[in-house]
């Protein structure tokens, strides 16, 4: 698998926990409400080079959390079957 950001490393299948995806999910949201309150928060900065700074973080947020969506897209939920059950 190739890990260097491009979608070839995203195209292979992965299996993931119930666990792991609510995980990973719940870290999306959090980006994506990070770099909406920091991208707001531009409009009080007065020095360019803050600004661009700023907007170099609300764009690394937005990058992961699409990056995160997109494994999420090419994997699927493992389903465990407890022992005894009548499946």
């Amino acid at each position: 698998m190739s890990h260097d950001g491009t979608e070839e490393g995203i195209r292979e299948h992965v299996e993931i926990s119930i666990r792991f995806r609510d995980m990973i999910e719940h870290r999306i949201a959090r980006l994506e409400a990070d770099a909406a309150n920091d991208e707001a928060e531009v409009q009080r900065l007065v020095s360019s080079d803050h600004i661009r700074r700023q907007m170099c973080l609300v764009s690394a947020q937005r990058q992961e959390a699409l990056r995160m969506r997109r494994f999420l897209e090419h994997s699927t939920t493992r389903i465990v079957i407890s022992p005894g059950s009548s499946e």
